[in-house]
This record gives structure tokens, sequence and C-alpha cells, in this order.
């Protein structure tokens, strides 16, 4: 029996190249209606069209349409949420973040704050280092329980003078000997400014350079 996609070809509605896409993208619901009107007149009197095909022929339409209708939605809500992520980003700027880094950023002055996530009480040894390498200071913290623990660094080196400006290392660690255990370090940094790329919404962090907005923690 003679299908829809037949008529398409008897009616022009088929081509070759970028007329095909053009046209495929424009077959709406008048079209569709069309073809079905000349299907029906044009039917084989002695087979006709059962009711089955056409319904059929109905549904796949009507799944289609859906189909388009969920994409346009799709990339609204795609849109709206790229918009909300760079609002959300903007009103960043200038405020302190919590992110996982292993470098600090030292201002002239002022200190710098983290936190590790110790696995028990006990003990956790930080250590500093410029932009060589170099140990410059060493401090410990002690924690009292599993969980968050927070460091602070005041800038000074092991002789207690200050340091200047610059991006230092951090490491951290749990316990000494074969219970030494090394931890990931969090540490705050100012929110420079923001950039959105394809592949999301990025923060400018003075000293550190650039981070997802979802690494962030914490906001102060």
């Amino acid at each position: 029996m003679t299908s829809i996609s037949d008529f398409a070809a008897s009616l022009g509605t088929s081509a070759t190249g970028s007329d095909t896409k053009k046209k495929a993208d424009s077959l709406g619901q008048a079209d569709f209606l069309r073809l079905m009107t000349e299907q029906l007149q044009h039917q084989d009197p002695l087979n006709p069209m059962q009711n089955s095909e056409f319904l059929g022929q109905l549904a796949q339409f009507s799944t289609v349409q859906g189909i388009q209708g969920l994409q346009s939605s799709m990339d609204g809500f795609s849109s709206s949420l790229a918009t909300d992520q760079m609002l959300r980003g903007a009103s960043l700027v200038g405020r302190n973040v919590l992110v996982p880094s292993a470098k600090m950023s030292l201002g002239a002055e002022g200190n710098v704050n983290g936190v590790v996530a110790a696995p028990d009480s006990g003990t956790v040894t930080f250590e500093i280092t410029d932009a060589n390498g170099q140990s410059v200071r060493k401090f410990t913290v002690q924690a009292e329980k599993a969980g968050e623990v927070s460091f602070e660094w005041d800038g000074k080196d092991a002789d207690g003078k200050r340091l200047p400006a610059d991006t230092y290392g951090v490491t951290a660690s749990y316990g000494s000997g074969e219970t030494k255990k090394d931890l990931s370090t969090y540490v705050e940094a100012r929110v420079d400014s923001v950039t959105v790329g394809s592949d999301g919404v990025f923060l400018d962090l003075a000293g550190l350079g650039t981070a997802p907005m979802d690494y962030v923690l914490r906001i102060r």
C-alpha cells in the first residue's frame, strides 16, 4: 500500500542536499494533514487504509511533535540554568570561598586560613613551601576528634619573619611514622572575577587561578 512517504515524493516534499534538510525541518502539522488527506484520496479501493494504520501514523506524528516540544523545553531550561549560574557566580566576586587547593595566596598583610579532614583525634602537621619548593614553615594543629580541623598561617617563616606576598604551597599529614597519612587541604581565597565557559562557570581566585564553581565548599 502507498504510504505517506511515497506521497511526499509525489508532492515535491522530498529533495536532496540542503533542500531536504530544510523541508524536513519545516514539515509541520498542516503538511502532515495534507499528506494524510492525499493518501486517503489516492488509496486503493480494493485495499483501503485500515483504521489501525491511520491511528498508527497519527501516533507517530504526535510522538515526533512531543519530542520536538521536549527539546525546545530542554533548550530553554539549559539557557535559564546557565544564566542562573552566571548570576550566582557574579554574587561571589569580592568574597572569600573555601576550595580544595594545595596552594595558598599570601597577601601583603593578614593570615591565610584553611581546613583539613582529620580521620581521628591526633596531631595534624602542616608544611608551607615557597615557589621553589623549599620549606619555609612547619606547624601542628591538634585534632580533638575525626572531622574538620581548621588551620591558620600567619605568613611568617620559621624565624618569625614576615614573608613577601606570593603564592605558597601547603601540605598536611596526620600522625607519624607508619601511621602517617597525607590529607587534602582546603584553603580560603578571594574571588576576583567570574568566567563563563562552554563547560560551566569558573571563579578567578586571587593567586590560585581558576576553579569550577562546583568546587566551592564554603562562602565567607
